[in-house]
């Protein structure tokens, strides 16, 4: 059986150089860095891009009485050379750029992109987005929210938001997950979690 504790930690890397190329929206930085190696010694000089984010916060919503998700649909960017729309079903989400806990930004993001008020909210779990090439931190939480209140169009008007909510049934929203409607890792994410969990938030909201 593996060794789930890693070997290696973050004292396990030389990082001799590091350097913002480019800020705005995002960050990159270019990094020059060694690391240690499985077999022993250190690896030679590499050169590796890193783009910069700040923690991000996805929120999956439920109502336990209609038995009904609350998804979002907005514009993509990063699928806009793909042939699906550019346009995903998705969870609640936004980052973390302020002094605000992570439950204090899923709480205001509920309510700027759907108008909804959480009445509950539970962690389901954190985990990197892409480390091979990104920094970037996701925590995923699954929030009571009444969806006979859901619908329209909501967001910021100056952070460019445009953004249509949706109510799902349960067994609707599963099984586009299964048929591979839900193509990004958050939402993905969170319904595989609530297809494993949702007797027992039924039970903990009834």
């Amino acid at each position: 059986m593996a060794e789930l504790d890693p070997k290696f930690r973050a004292s396990d890397v030389k990082v001799l150089a590091r350097e913002t190329r480019y800020a705005s929206f995002l960050q990159v930085d270019t990094l020059q860095l060694q690391h240690r190696l499985f077999e022993g010694g250190w690896s030679e000089p590499m050169q590796r891009e890193l783009l910069v984010k700040t923690p991000a916060v996805g929120v999956l919503l439920f109502d336990p009485q209609r038995d009904e998700l609350v998804m979002v649909r907005q514009f993509r960017v990063g699928m806009l050379d793909r042939e699906s729309s550019p346009w995903p079903l998705e969870l609640v989400a936004g980052l973390v750029d302020t002094d605000e806990s992570l439950e204090e930004v899923a709480i205001r993001e509920i309510h700027e992109e759907t108008g909804l008020i959480a009445a509950d909210l539970l962690p389901i779990c954190d985990y990197y987005n892409s480390p091979g090439a990104s920094s970037e931190k996701v925590s995923l939480f699954c929030a009571r929210v009444d969806a006979s209140q859901a619908g329209g169009y909501h967001g910021l008007s100056h952070e460019h938001e445009d953004i249509e909510v949706l109510s799902l049934s349960a067994a609707e929203a599963l099984g586009a997950m299964d048929s591979g409607v839900f193509n990004n890792a958050m939402s993905m994410i969170a319904l595989q979690w609530f297809a494993m969990n949702k007797q027992k938030l039924v039970q903990r909201w009834q």
